[in-house]
């Protein structure tokens, strides 16, 4: 296949990092500025809830490469988690804020924000709206997190501590991230037990998995052993073209599993319920749009359900 020829370093998820990199592991492509640190073993634990307290499944949806339905999937498949009896908190971690937005809410008339949270070290609790999902708000100031954190100690996990206060309130927790590998995405993958990528049936997108890999192995080594790609989102598909076909059979050669069989198929739907700060399961509830979500809902339970019985 003409694309195939086109990623020829994209590789298959390994288990685990080894020791030693072969000599065709894929090189880092801009990695991120700042250096990953190792957390000493006398460094103190994190506060724990209580004993016997279920914990939230806390999942990252990453992808470098903007406009690939990162946001929308974040709050649709939010909601459908919700519909299906769970409790769900969204945290919007992208500065242009748009799954703020896209409940309704203005990111630039927001006081409190992640922004609070990250860099004072404002507790969670006190920046979540509830709408038709709890969502941990973005403002404009987010803009400046990661120049302000880059000053701090443990700049990496404060996302990580600050998601302890919350993690026995709810099921799940998905994290909207910006498009780049930079510090916030960093937090991201430190406080997720995995991370969902969506990924648009294009080549540009095809090409970030490489990448994206990449940087979770450093986070793995460094900062979150457990943190690995636990899905892969085909999104914006248009089954009529070749280029949406051949991007789907690459996938699925090289990541087998990983890729859902749940396809996000272009429409305006997902354009039109942000404006009316709505999810697509409430602006259109009956709809293939709002249903593509159902499923893809239904697949990540099933898989929490099979990682549960292993």
């Amino acid at each position: 296949m003409a694309l195939s020829r086109l990623l020829p370093r994209l590789q298959p998820r390994p288990e685990t990092v080894p020791d030693e990199p072969a000599d065709d592991t894929p090189a880092v492509v801009d990695a991120p500025a700042f250096q990953l640190r190792a957390v000493p073993a006398s460094a103190p634990e994190l506060a724990s809830a209580p004993e016997g307290a279920l914990m939230a499944n806390v999942i990252a949806l990453a992808n470098q490469k903007g406009g690939v339905a990162k946001t929308t999937t974040t709050l649709n498949l939010g909601v459908a988690l919700r519909e299906k009896g769970n409790r769900v908190l969204v945290i919007d971690l992208d500065t242009q804020g748009n799954l703020t937005m896209s409940q309704g809410m203005n990111p630039d008339a927001i006081e409190r924000s992640m922004f609070d949270v990250l860099v004072h070290r404002v507790p969670i609790s006190d920046v979540i709206h509830t709408v038709e999902v709890d969502i941990a708000v973005a403002s404009i100031d987010l803009a400046g997190a990661e120049l302000s954190l880059s000053a701090l100690i443990g700049r990496e996990r404060a996302l990580d501590k600050a998601l302890v206060e919350v993690r026995d309130r709810y099921d799940y927790v998905l994290i909207d991230t910006p498009p780049s590998l930079g510090l916030l995405t960093i937090n991201a993958f430190v406080a997720a037990d995995g991370v969902i990528v969506p990924v648009q049936c294009e080549y540009l997108s095809l090409r970030g998995l490489v990448q994206l890999e990449n940087t979770l192995a450093m986070v793995r080594e460094n900062l979150n052993p457990r943190v690995r790609v636990q899905g892969i989102v085909p999104t914006m598909y248009d089954g009529r073209t070749l280029h949406a076909r051949e991007a789907i059979e690459i996938l699925e050669e090289h990541f087998g599993d990983l890729v859902y069989k749940t396809r996000i198929r272009k429409t305006v739907r997902y354009a039109e319920a942000p404006v009316k700060g709505n999810s697509v399961l409430k602006y259109e509830p009956s709809g293939p749009a709002a249903q593509a979500y159902r499923d893809l809902a239904k697949e990540v339970l099933d898989g929490a359900q099979a990682r549960d019985d292993a």
